[in-house]
């Protein structure tokens, strides 16, 4: 065993106040023989040691500001990468980490103010990998989820080289969630009298309480400044009047009442010139609600509270769906909450913003990897054996675990002392039967990372995709005349065949078709080309395998933006006569279906009836029959004329049917003017 693990385990003995031989006893006869093998039996133990103490630390007030707190989970960590194979030196820099570092007067070091990467490159040796901070990271609620734990990992060393997480950018992660964690507290508190909080509703942020930078809520044509809180329940505006706050508005996201929030553009005036809002509409409102977080450049603003706003709302509609109550619903709502204290801790310490599928709040990643779906079950089915009776029972750290889970979200929001549940009594000491045992990986743990493994494959996918996208109709409908190039190809010979004019190919075309269609053929052809499109996949497949796709080669048109502009005007001209053209089709029809002009509809309700004594006695074979020669002989030398004579005289006719009648009313002025 490593000089460095042996600390570790003394460390744990300490807090636990037993003896090493009674802590490892206790490993020996709980845990299955599966987590006892020679070859990780130290580094398994490590992580026994390692949850029994964290469990005992965690329950003690202001824990996260405690240095050596920090200090001991980060020894863990290093400790678990190498439980057997001892660096003295290494274990000796860690310990004195906290004396190298020059704090100001604020308390941080003096390595924060400059980049993380600078904090980085003080000592490469004292780094952790990844499969160290994934096991023994969630070993504490509040610090990680099991979920987004490699995100987490991910955003912590985004700056750092060689992708390894340096124990002082660990200590400030651990400070500014501290500092997030105390500002909520101190919010909640000043709050609860403006917003009228129900019981066991948190404050989880507020933005627009400084006077430069409001929040900017948009009902049509109408705007008002003002703060915007989020608590784990609703948003709150509160408009700004003269120097005071006006009562906050409350916009539910706990009840089913259809919900949309995604990202707007606003304006003044019901405008749509900035991509900086997010729209919140559901059936308690009667428009759509606009807040738009202003900023000089980006969006990151909005961003941040796009997230974290459809977080809070998936994760009721996670309990609504599962239907779950009392514990299992407040430890769903417990996680959401310290999920986006740490994605505020990350956003604040380092800058960091998640992308589509490194984003550190649970429910907005289970939305968006490839197989979330599969994630939110296996919680579901976990949240269904919560232990909600665990602290009514007596017993000590070290005893046998329970079969039950422990709503281990819950009890770090209570320790940290938000009352989200009164109902749930954690008084005591209870053993604390997690999301992360000793030796083992829970069927949570294996969803996620088997969701972790298809999303390298998407994100691949996706990337294409963006290198793919091109700006200008133009050359998007040029793209698309180059991959519909067989399609056309197929119709144009169609058109050619149709039109006779080699008519020995029309002949041989017209009397392979009807031969087709009498034998009853005509049914397998859509199975047949179905079957040659997977031949020519396979055939593909096995000679270009391992080939990489050729380019497909496009030579854009060369237009100008004024010639853009007037191929647009062009485009919509031509929409706008279509619509027209449909408008006056349905238009006539509808007066033909009323009888305006009864000569017509007379001959219409005669074609209909024989038409329905065609489908009823006639084979459906012969009816197609009878449409292709009508269509396809329509050119042919012997018909063309009487054709042409036949389509005259219909047309003639249509035109002669009048329109059905359109009045359109201007929508009245409710507003009474004012004297």
């Amino acid at each position: 065993m490593a000089i460095s693990l042996g600390k570790c385990v003394s460390c744990c003995c300490r807090i636990l106040r037993i003896p090493t031989e009674e802590l490892q006893h206790h490993f020996d006869t709980q845990l299955p023989e599966s987590v006892k093998e020679l070859l990780t039996y130290a580094r398994n133990f490590l992580e026994f040691c390692s949850y029994q103490a964290l469990h005992v630390v965690s329950s003690r007030p202001d824990y996260l500001s405690d240095k050596d707190f920090r200090h001991m989970t980060f020894d863990m960590m290093l400790a678990w990468e190498s439980p057997c194979v001892e660096n003295i030196e290494l274990h000796k820099e860690t310990a004195s980490s906290s004396n190298q570092q020059v704090e100001d007067e604020d308390g941080w070091s003096l390595f924060y103010s400059s980049s993380t990467n600078m904090a980085v490159q003080v000592d490469d040796k004292k780094t952790v990998g990844p499969e160290a901070f994934a096991r023994i990271a969630p070993g504490c609620a509040a610090v990680a989820d099991i979920i987004t734990v490699h995100n987490l990992y991910d955003a912590l060393t985004s700056t750092s080289g060689h992708h390894r997480l340096h124990f002082l950018v660990y200590d400030k992660y651990i400070r500014s969630l501290d500092k997030v964690i105390k500002a909520s507290k101190s919010t909640l508190a000043s709050s609860i009298g403006n917003l009228q909080l129900v019981e066991g509703e948190i404050i989880l942020d507020v933005d627009g309480t400084v006077p430069t930078q409001p929040v900017l809520k948009h009902i049509g044509r109408s705007m008002w400044p003002g703060r915007l809180s989020l608590t784990n329940s609703a948003l709150y505006f509160e408009s700004l009047g003269v120097g005071l706050y006006d009562k906050a508005v409350r916009y539910d996201l706990a009840t089913d009442m259809k919900q949309v929030i995604k990202p707007e553009l606003t304006g003044p005036l019901g405008t749509r010139l900035f991509d900086k809002a997010i729209m919140y509409k559901s059936m308690s409102v009667e428009e759509p609600v606009h807040l738009e977080f202003p900023e000089f450049k980006g969006n990151s603003r909005r961003d941040y509270w796009l997230d974290i706003c459809l977080e809070i709302l998936r994760a009721h509609r996670f309990i609504q769906k599962n239907n779950l109550k009392a514990i299992q619903k407040s430890e769903v709502l417990a996680r959401a909450i310290l999920g986006i204290w740490r994605y505020r801790a990350v956003r604040e310490a380092f800058h960091f913003f998640s992308s589509h599928y490194k984003t550190l709040l649970a429910f907005n990643l289970a939305e968006c990897l490839p197989g979330g779906d599969s994630i939110l079950k296996t919680l579901s089915s976990r949240l269904v054996i919560l232990n909600s009776s665990a602290s009514q029972h007596d017993v000590s750290p070290h005893s046998k675990r329970q079969a039950k889970l422990s709503p281990i979200s819950l009890i770090a929001l209570t320790q940290l002392g938000f009352i989200l549940q009164k109902e749930v009594n954690l008084d005591g000491e209870v053993i604390i039967v997690g999301e992360v045992c000793a030796g083992e990986i829970n069927p949570l743990q294996m969803a996620v990372k088997q969701s972790l493994l298809d999303t390298g494959r998407a994100e691949a996918a996706q990337a294409t995709v963006d290198q793919v996208k091109v700006d200008g109709i133009d050359t998007n409908v040029a793209i698309m005349k180059e991959l519909l190039f067989p399609v056309i190809e197929l119709a144009n010979c169609a058109q050619r065949l149709a039109s006779w004019e080699k008519p020995y190919k029309s002949t041989i075309f017209l009397v392979l078709t009807c031969f087709f269609v009498v034998r009853g053929w005509f049914s397998y052809v859509l199975p047949s080309v179905f079957v040659l499109v997977a031949v020519v996949m396979l055939w593909c497949r096995h000679f270009n395998k391992g080939k990489p796709l050729k380019p497909f080669r496009i030579t854009p048109p060369h237009n100008n933006a004024v010639e853009q502009l007037l191929t647009l005007q062009e485009a919509i001209t031509q929409v706008e006569a279509l619509l027209r053209a449909g408008n006056i089709i349905l238009l006539k029809i509808r007066a033909l279906l009323f009888a305006v002009l009864p000569q017509a509809s007379d001959k219409i309700v005669i074609l209909l009836v024989f038409m329905a004594a065609m489908f009823a006695f006639v084979p459906p074979r012969y009816i197609i029959l009878l449409v292709f020669l009508e269509a396809f002989t329509r050119e042919m030398p012997y018909r063309k004329e009487s054709s042409d004579k036949w389509v005259r005289r219909i047309r003639e006719w249509w035109i002669r049917i009048p329109a059905a009648p359109v009045q359109l009313i201007k929508p009245e002025d409710n507003k009474k003017k004012k004297s």
